[in-house]
């Protein structure tokens, strides 16, 4: 379904600081772009400060009606530690990131070219 298009990987949680400015910004993103190829997929997770609590329908319902997010948000992800999702074992062992491979904290991104 993904393949060829451009994706903005991104783990979300609805009880952060960082929701309201994120959840905004990528549903205009995704509105702008779509169209051109881009996809955001958001991974909710709730390793962060417990800050994303609710069930796979409380998240989904969250994120469509206070922020019309229109992009997949897929069922709730650990993305560290023992039980990480395969899609976060393989971005971040592929990424090379400057700290080590570990997500530090709610809404991080990942921008995967469409190859």
């Amino acid at each position: 379904k993904f393949k060829g298009k451009v994706l903005l990987i991104v783990n979300v949680a609805s009880r952060c600081g960082l929701t309201s400015s994120n959840y905004t910004e990528l549903s205009h993103l995704y509105d702008n772009f779509k169209t051109r190829g881009l996809e955001v997929l958001a991974f909710p997770c709730n390793q962060f400060g417990m800050q994303e609590p609710g069930s796979n329908e409380e998240i989904k319902q969250f994120a469509c009606t206070r922020f019309k997010a229109e992009f997949p948000i897929f069922d709730k992800v650990d993305v560290n530690g023992p039980f990480t999702a395969p899609v976060y074992q393989f971005l971040k062992s592929s990424s090379g990131g400057f700290f080590g491979d570990l997500i530090k904290w709610n809404f991080e991104k990942f921008l995967v070219d469409k190859n």
